[in-house]
């Protein structure tokens, strides 16, 4: 049983992880479409310093200083939401964290920590929606926003793939327990590819000295996020990825295991670092102290999509399979020339081969869905502060 959304300028939105990135996007255009907010994160002067500029904007606004990964925080945000505005009708479950470095050098400590924001702040939020959606006659919608390396893996982010594995193992069960109770509450898992926020600077970094962490290319905008998740709390949908490039990944992850794979060696590692000073200097990054700065942009050096073809028809199911069938067509080209390159040679000849053609084709794949895409701009200056 679905239910029935209403019009965004009709709901009240809690959205954790708020004060930067993703979350203060989706925060802005919920404003702009009339939403009541209730916006959650660590750090309580930022969401002060973002309340004020959304309620000059006319929009009702409450604040919460949480960390997701408590369950008392999280009980207090839903307690919160209840008493200001009766309860609420979507709950965006976004507050998340990197660690960048070879798996064997992260201490333990802090990938439990990550755990503890990523999956546990996940499954702490969507209980307590759930308790208060159920009850609701008209029920509502819990987005969970993941990623598409759910799909695949991201080497020199060990914990944060796995914790977005999780996450999806989570929600797709959660999604099914609904269904079967015939609750009224829809679950869509958002997963987005790499996006132009803060991000990557918030993340703890045990790279090399002078080694920073960025995101493979390409970048999108975090407003598509944002219309992603929005478009979701409107429109039943399971899952929703963000970015041609990321639907194309995820696929290759789901059909070509191996090809993905390969992929990751060939450029998986130079694509996550730079050579640029980090702004932070804390190797911890974000994982025990919040992210300053209630900034949307993160400064991705290099191109950034602000528009996405694949994002925009994906809100409708019939084009979205058909594109999708497009790249498992592309897929099955790439391993299928892989695997007639390789002839009569020898088992460690045939792979090196079969990894050659496979990087080849797979970057030409890549390439051909950036030009698919809307004209791109550079990366605004990664000092625009939100306003």
């Amino acid at each position: 049983m679905h239910a029935r959304p209403k019009p965004i300028n009709q709901q009240t939105i809690v959205i954790t992880g708020a004060s930067s990135g993703i979350g203060l996007a989706t925060a802005k255009e919920a404003a702009r479409r009339g939403a009541r907010l209730v916006l959650a994160s660590r750090s309580g002067e930022d969401l002060a310093a973002v309340a004020d500029e959304l309620r000059s904007m006319g929009a009702e606004v409450e604040t919460v200083e949480a960390d997701v990964a408590s369950e008392e925080d999280v009980r207090r945000i839903a307690r919160i939401a209840v008493s200001r505005f009766g309860g609420f009708d979507t709950w965006v479950n976004n507050a998340g964290v990197s660690i960048y470095g070879r798996t064997d050098e992260v201490p333990t400590a802090e990938a439990r920590r990550l755990f503890d924001i990523n999956f546990w702040g996940v499954v702490n939020g969507s209980r307590e929606a759930l308790d208060h959606l159920r009850r609701k006659e008209t029920g509502g919608a819990i987005i969970n926003v993941g990623s598409v390396a759910s799909d695949s893996v991201l080497p020199l982010q060990s914990y944060y793939s796995a914790s977005k594995h999780a996450v999806k193992g989570f929600t797709d069960a959660l999604r099914i327990e609904c269904e079967k109770e015939r609750l009224p509450v829809n679950i869509t898992l958002i997963k987005p590819t790499t996006i132009d926020t803060p991000f990557f600077s918030h993340a703890a970094s045990h790279l090399r000295a002078g080694e920073a962490p960025k995101g493979p290319d390409p970048a999108y905008a975090p407003e598509l996020v944002a219309d992603a998740i929005l478009f979701a709390a409107e429109h039943p949908r399971r899952d929703i990825v963000v970015g041609g490039a990321g639907r194309l990944l995820s696929a290759l992850g789901k059909f070509a295991p191996r090809a993905m794979d390969a992929y990751g060696r060939a450029v998986g590692f130079r694509q996550q670092r730079t050579r640029k000073r980090p702004r932070r200097t804390a190797p911890e990054g974000a994982i025990y102290e919040p992210g300053r700065g209630h900034m949307i942009r993160g400064g991705h050096p290099g191109w950034v999509r602000e528009t996405s073809l694949y994002s925009r028809i994906s809100e409708h199911p019939l084009a979205a399979a058909l594109i999708v069938g497009a790249a498992g067509v592309a897929v099955a080209a790439a391993i299928g020339g892989a695997g007639a390159a390789v002839g009569r040679r020898t088992p460690r000849r045939r792979r090196e081969v079969a990894d050659a053609g496979n990087r080849r084709r797979i970057a030409e794949a890549l390439n051909r869905r950036e030009f698919a895409e809307a004209p791109r701009r550079p990366s605004p200056d990664r000092s625009s502060w939100c306003h």
